[in-house]
């Protein structure tokens, strides 16, 4: 079994961030996104891995790879323009050949291993299994409608009126017989060719089409709340304590809290769930619990809480930072003395002063 992780993509509810960087490259944790995806993926076992790149961050995603998932055998796969799920898996065809696949969103991220999915498909010999998940308001998703036994009857692309509360993942296990399906269909009104399209007519052409029901928790990291809570969870339930930089005895650091090494705290608390990077300095500053800040940053005279700091950045003087992701190279300069609350979604490169 192969798999095809989408990689590609324009990720405009993510700008300005995503003007420079992909979005399946954003951290969390202080790991891209795509990594969580490929270690389930080499977890269950698949470690040849299509890649749906774009013509624009291709190369980024080619290098994040090279070196930061080892075991993993990726190709790389051009999709030039982002015209849908089932245009990807059309995309990929020769790659693909004529092996069942698991295809996996790179912006997604699940609380659970991926081998339950798997191991549904295989155990009912079904042409297509899907990830389906609980969701408050289904009028947003793709949504599925099961009978009894966990078999899909319909798919339902953004309903109006949801005849059900169970929302597609993006997560998919396929047969080959995928591919005839995808050749079926039309663009649809989005000028897209539709994954629940393809999966809609399987079943009008009566395969099997089984579901997994997920019992963990599913993000979609395509939007700066997204992101945010997904660093939220992902701290919260994986981060252990481990300190490798330094910590003088002015600082206090409290719970949960990575701190890796040549980084250093000086007249500072720290109190996780929190990860800091290589070589980072937090000087004179609070850093509160969810907060996640990369490599050779430097925090002095701030207040950060429930942020998502990316490489390079410099904080200096900033009473309270929060709900706030600030891209590689950033400078925020304010006035220590004034303690309005800040929110802010800043690109790479940028300078605010406050």
């Amino acid at each position: 079994m192969k798999a095809l992780v989408l990689a590609g993509g324009r990720g405009t509810r993510l700008r300005p961030l995503t003007y420079t960087l992909a979005k399946q490259l954003i951290p969390v944790a202080n790991k891209p996104v795509l990594f969580y995806v490929m270690q389930q993926i080499l977890a269950a076992g698949i470690k040849d891995v299509g890649v749906i790149i774009s013509p624009e961050t291709g190369e980024q995603v080619k290098e994040a790879l090279s070196g930061g998932v080892a075991g993993l055998s990726a190709s790389y796969i051009v999709q030039e323009q982002p015209l849908g799920l089932a245009h990807a898996v059309k995309t990929a065809r020769r790659y693909l050949d004529d092996e069942p696949f698991v295809m996996y969103l790179g912006d997604n991220l699940i609380g659970q291993g991926i081998r339950e999915v798997i191991r549904t498909f295989e155990e009912s010999r079904s042409d297509a299994v899907v990830l389906l998940k609980e969701v408050a308001d289904p009028r947003l998703f793709g949504v599925a409608v099961l009978d009894r036994g966990g078999e899909v009857l319909r798919l339902v692309e953004k309903p109006t009126i949801p005849p059900s509360n169970l929302a597609l993942v993006g997560l998919y296990v396929f047969s080959p017989k995928i591919h005839w399906a995808i050749d079926q269909i039309g663009p649809s009104w989005r000028g897209e060719l539709e994954i629940t399209d393809a999966i809609q007519t399987l079943l009008m052409e009566g395969c099997k089409v089984k579901s997994t029901i997920l019992q963990s928790w599913w993000l979609d990291c395509g939007k700066k709340d997204d992101l945010l809570e997904a660093n939220r969870i992902v701290l919260d339930e994986w981060v252990v304590r481990d300190i490798r930089g330094t910590v003088d005895a002015n600082s206090q650091v409290v719970g949960r809290v990575v701190l890796e090494k040549e980084s250093c705290v000086k007249s500072s608390r720290l109190r996780g769930p929190v990860v800091i990077g290589e070589g980072t300095m937090i000087e004179n500053s609070f850093i509160g619990p969810y907060t996640s800040i990369g490599s050779r940053c430097l925090i002095k005279n701030s207040t950060l809480q429930h942020c998502v700091i990316l490489d390079g950045a410099k904080i200096e003087s900033v009473g309270r930072l929060e709900d706030s992701v600030l891209g590689r190279n950033t400078v925020v300069n304010g006035d220590s003395g004034n303690r309005q609350c800040l929110r802010l979604l800043i690109g790479d490169d940028a300078e605010i002063l406050i």
